[in-house]
Formats: C-alpha cells, sequence, structure tokens
C-alpha cells in the first residue's frame, strides 16, 4: 500500500471514529438521565408529572408536579419566539439585500460577537434596564402591578439573544442564493421586494428554518439570564395567569433547585426528569425540523 493510500485510510478512520465519538457521547448523556429519573418515574406515572400542578417533594411519597413550570417555558420560549422571528428576518434582510457594502461589513462583526456574549452579561444588563422599564412603564400601562421580575422580562431577553443567531444563519442562506435568480425576477419587471418576497424566501427557505429551529432551541434551554429575571422562588404551583407573574422554566428550575435538592435520591431524580424532558423535546425538535427542512428542499428549490 503506497503512501497516499494509507494516508487516505487513516484520515477515514479518523472522522469515522470521532463520528462515533459523537454519538457515544449522544447516548452516554441520554442513557445517564433515564437512568437517574427512574426513582421518580417508579413511583408517579409520567402523565401525573407532566399535568400535575402540585410540588411537594417533602411530602409523604413526594408530589412533583411540573405543570406551572412546563406552561411557564412554553410561554417565555413562545414570546421569545415571537419577538426575535420577525425582527430578525427583517434585519437579515436589510443586511443582506438593502445595506451598502460598508454598512454590512460594519454590522455583521457586531452580531458576530452579540452572539458570542455570555448569558450572564445579557442576565444583568435586563436586571439594570429592563427589570425597571417593565415596573415603571410596560406593567403600568397594561394596568398591571409588577416587580418586572416576571415572565414577559425573560421572554423580551431570551429574543434579544436569539437576534443574532437567526440574523447571521438567514444572513447565510441569502448569500447562498444564486444571483441568476435574483437578475431573472428583476429582468421581467419584478420589484426589489417582490424578487425577495417571491425568489429570496423561497430558495432560502430551508435556511430559514434551520435559523428559526436553533433559535429555538438556545430559547428553550436558556438557563442563566432567564433565571436572572423572571423571579421565580423555588417551584411554582399554580399556572401563571399573566405575563407579568414571576414564573419559571425548566432549565431555570434546575438552576435554582439544584443546590438544595441534590442531596435528596428521589428530589435529585425528579430534577434529572426535568433535563431529560429539555433535552428529549430539543432532539424531537430537531428531527422534526430535519423533516420539515427536507420537505422544503424538495417543495420549494429551483
Amino acid at each position: 500500500m503506497n503512501k497516499r493510500k494509507l494516508r487516505d485510510l487513516i484520515g477515514t478512520k479518523l472522522m469515522l471514529t470521532a463520528v462515533l465519538f459523537v454519538f457515544i457521547i449522544f447516548f452516554i448523556i441520554f442513557t445517564l438521565l433515564l437512568y437517574k429519573s427512574t426513582l421518580v418515574l417508579e413511583s408517579h406515572s409520567i402523565t401525573e408529572i407532566l399535568f400535575s400542578s402540585t410540588w411537594k417533594p417533602a411530602a409523604v411519597g413526594g408530589e412533583f408536579g411540573l405543570a406551572p413550570v412546563i406552561v411557564g417555558t412554553i410561554l417565555v420560549t413562545g414570546i421569545a419566539l415571537i419577538i426575535a422571528i420577525p425582527i430578525s428576518l427583517l434585519t437579515a434582510i436589510y443586511i443582506a439585500e438593502y445595506a451598502p457594502k460598508r454598512i454590512r461589513r460594519t454590522l455583521r462583526p457586531f452580531i458576530d460577537v452579540l452572539a458570542g456574549v455570555p448569558s450572564v452579561v445579557y442576565g444583568l444588563c435586563a436586571f439594570l434596564f429592563l427589570v425597571p422599564l417593565v415596573k415603571d412603564v410596560i406593567a403600568p400601562w397594561f394596568g398591571v402591578q409588577c416587580t418586572g421580575l416576571c415572565i414577559f422580562t425573560a421572554a423580551v431577553i431570551l429574543s434579544v439573544m436569539v437576534f443574532p443567531i437567526i440574523i447571521s444563519l438567514c444572513i447565510e442562506s441569502f448569500d447562498a442564493i444564486p444571483i441568476a435568480l435574483k437578475e431573472a425576477s428583476l429582468s421581467v419587471g419584478a420589484t426589489k421586494w417582490e424578487t425577495i418576497k417571491k425568489v429570496v424566501f423561497r430558495a432560502s427557505a430551508p435556511g430559514i428554518i434551520s435559523a428559526i429551529l436553533l433559535g429555538f432551541g438556545r430559547a428553550f434551554g436558556e438557563t442563566v439570564a432567564v433565571y436572572m429575571v423572571i423571579g421565580g422562588v423555588g417551584i411554582p404551583t399554580q399556572i401563571p395567569s399573566s405575563l407579568f407573574q414571576p414564573g419559571n422554566t425548566l432549565a431555570s428550575m434546575i438552576v435554582s433547585g439544584f443546590s438544595e435538592l441534590m442531596s435528596i435520591p428521589v428530589e435529585e431524580s425528579a430534577l434529572m426528569l426535568v433535563a431529560l424532558i429539555l433535552f428529549v423535546v430539543v432532539l424531537l425538535f430537531n428531527l422534526i425540523g430535519r423533516l420539515i427542512i427536507r420537505r422544503a428542499k424538495k417543495r420549494w428549490s429551483y
């Protein structure tokens, strides 16, 4: 065997080893979380845990209802994406299609920097600026008294954290579209905006969907920034009825209960189950996203 074939064989084996290593890590995490969750699952059904609102670990047998936390997670994530998606798409369109080259070269590095800012920095900024704004301006405007530490505040700062991810990926998708497609549309009399709606969006649809799904993954699993401003003290026992109420998410619940609950096996198992739920939900959304992207490529490809 000559040296070129030997190098090719070694490189192939190394890449295969790297792929297997990634899969092994994935299954180790899943297996560990599942194993640690078995203690609470042996005494409580999964439906009872997901749909009950009672959290009393100290009670006889323990009660571990996660319904208020699940609702809080859905509210925070959903509102964050509702705010982030249109703003991010419009920003990406402007940078990719309308902005002069000098402005574009200036904006792109700032977006990349925002994507790398630690979440604790976002949390501190939200605590210093957004919390007083919600307390003194936004909540009173709706006729509500609020401390500023609430679900709405957490959703807003989370949307800001999602902006750079969606914007960067959408810009990459827009830039990957062949110029010939745009020129063909403009040559038949379409306006710039008509070309963006009917050509750019259609051709880059799989990339846009990928960006939104990655943004969802960031929003759904974000911990520190949400924990700092959502106002949750312990585990909520009532489903939130207002966006200006304190709450909790699955991720922030793990942080808030980690130190005091991990010393008791059944309560540790309950927190491991929460982590498993986060893991499975993100996995399912990624799998669903792959199916949507595959169909989008078949339907909208030119």
